[in-house]
């Protein structure tokens, strides 16, 4: 196999796992992701969608503040698939006054 064959079918592996956890969060009550809480993460969700989405509220900060950034930033080449702007995710890191950003994750 090719090394952009492999590269393809890893990104495809990865994309299908996030799948799967976005499935097992309908189903489930609650789990953790990236040290988020799958409940709690909705309590960020109208800072990051919409044309001009409203700031966040405190409690969307305090799980942002908690999160981790870095294993987070291994899905954000996912996040269009989700109807989420990356761009609007970082603002949203900002927002909440996070200063410390993984490389990774910088646009």
């Amino acid at each position: 196999m090719g090394k952009n064959n492999t590269k393809t079918l890893m990104q495809f592996a990865a994309f299908a796992m996030v799948l799967t956890v976005a499935t097992m969060v309908k189903e489930a009550t609650s789990m953790s992701i990236c040290n988020m809480d799958t409940n709690d993460m909705q309590k960020c969700r109208p800072a990051i969608t919409g044309n001009n989405p409203p700031p966040p509220v405190d409690e969307c900060c305090v799980v942002v503040r908690a999160a981790n950034l870095g294993c987070l930033c291994r899905f954000k080449f996912y996040l269009p698939i989700l109807g989420i702007d990356p761009a609007k995710v970082a603002a949203l890191v900002a927002k909440c006054g996070v200063t410390t950003v993984p490389r990774g994750c910088q646009a």
